[in-house]
């Protein structure tokens, strides 16, 4: 679903947010052995509320991820998994499944727990995107478990007089695209944009909003606290400071990047491996309630 719009939509008065932190994250591996890159759940950068942790997987050697993400628990947040290239399955104990592709969207809430897999849906070929980790608030930490799949194709792509193109998750634009994604309770913005050579884009946000950007390909300029300019490089993550809007414009080869946006959580974060909670107290009763089935 596509719809073209105006690249300015409307005369706002906005206070940019600036780049305050660059993170290139670290190597590693998870699942049974897939090797990827952390930027959010790392010793860069521990979360940035109510981000928990931000992978990137990206490879076209089946041996870096053909052993996939057997069945592992989770609790207390929401997992969101964004395919570039590929397919994966999930498969989990509440009974969904399915399988996504290049361009869709997995939208997991883990609530007071759940078993689940994800598994590539090949032998070959280039397998790439992303896992992101969102909390959850105290209130809904032992929520029932929900998953949500969504191709490509149910992805609506806004694409402004200028080029630019915004495929919208969840969340909305200035011009009220709106994603297929709804009713999560930290109201995230998930765009995946890209931007002509040497093209502009400025976008509000709401100010409550906690910020990152993700660069996929090509080169992105914002300014720093001291209105320098900054470029913010390919496979590299830049957070932002506070503000009304986002101002960023694309280097001479053009960008694709992710701009993700949620409302912080603000509460205090229990973090032991899968589980999430507010408390030790909690963490010790997940583990309790995995090991004795109730999962």
């Amino acid at each position: 679903m596509n719809q073209t719009i105006p690249s300015t939509p409307k005369t706002i008065s906005v206070g940019h947010r600036q780049i305050s932190r660059i993170i290139s994250g670290q190597a590693t591996a998870d699942g049974a052995g897939v090797r990827l890159r952390r930027y959010i759940g790392s010793a860069e950068l521990d979360h940035i509320d109510p981000f928990l942790l931000l992978d990137f997987f990206e490879s076209d050697n089946p041996d870096d991820y053909i052993a996939g993400f057997p069945s592992h628990p989770h609790r207390g947040f929401e997992t969101v998994t964004y395919l570039l290239a590929g397919k994966v399955r999930h498969e989990d104990s509440a009974g969904h499944g399915g399988i996504i592709e290049s361009g869709g969207i997995q939208w997991m809430t883990a609530g007071r727990g759940i078993v689940h897999s994800e598994m590539p849906e090949q032998e070959q070929g280039r397998l790439a995107g992303f896992q992101l980790w969102v909390n959850l608030p105290a209130t809904d930490k032992m929520c029932t478990p929900a998953y949500h799949e969504y191709p490509a194709s149910q992805i609506p792509t806004e694409i402004r007089d200028n080029g630019t193109t915004l495929r919208v998750i969840t969340g909305a634009t200035s011009t009220q695209t709106v994603g297929p994604v709804r009713g999560v309770a930290t109201d995230p913005i998930y765009l995946d944009v890209t931007l002509p050579a040497e093209s502009t884009l400025t976008e509000p946000m709401p100010e409550s909003h906690t910020i990152f950007i993700f660069v996929i390909d090509g080169e992105l300029k914002l300014r720093d606290n001291e209105n320098t300019p900054v470029w913010l490089n390919a496979k590299q993550l830049g957070t932002l400071s506070d503000g009304t809007a986002v101002c960023v414009r694309a280097g001479d080869t053009g960008a694709r990047f992710l701009l993700v946006a949620a409302r912080p959580v603000n509460e205090p974060i229990a973090r032991y491996g899968p589980f999430v909670m507010n408390t030790p107290h909690e963490i010790e009763q997940a583990i309790t309630d995995y090991n004795a089935g109730r999962f």
